[in-house]
């Protein structure tokens, strides 16, 4: 079925909504950094969202023949994987939640939500561009 969006608008969304997760668990992640025995947590999705959108680790269209058209993602189907980190061997210090570390993962996770949000705002300003265009 057509849509006024393209696939790659579901696309953003989605990721959208997984940086999102991400930024939640770094909070958490950050607001556990005192208690005890607190393991951070990652959501990692970038692999998965690979694999859905049939693309290989360098960013090109995978496929298993020259014939074979790459499949469609879909949205429903697709989420995060929860991690937990485990270190068998406890020493003072790497226990805890690392504070630098947290951080810098938000800053770049801020960084990808904004500028998904800016493709998002730029898909729109096309859309508004045409119907002020067809007004006319």
């Amino acid at each position: 079925m057509k849509t006024l969006f393209g696939q790659h608008m579901e696309v953003t969304a989605k990721v959208m909504d997984m940086q999102l997760k991400r930024q939640n668990v770094i909070m958490s992640n950050m607001a556990n950094v005192r208690t005890p025995g607190y393991k951070a947590r990652e959501l990692d999705f970038e692999k998965d969202l690979q694999a859905a959108l049939s693309l290989g680790t360098e960013g090109k269209i995978a496929r298993t023949h020259e014939k074979h058209v790459p499949a469609t993602f879909d949205p429903e189907t697709f989420g995060p994987e929860w991690t937990k980190a485990f270190r068998p061997r406890v020493v003072h210090g790497e226990d805890q939640v690392d504070l630098d570390k947290e951080m810098a993962k938000m800053a770049k996770n801020t960084l990808q939500y904004n500028t998904l949000s800016t493709i998002i705002k730029g898909n729109f300003q096309g859309l508004k561009d045409v119907i002020m265009t067809g007004q006319k």
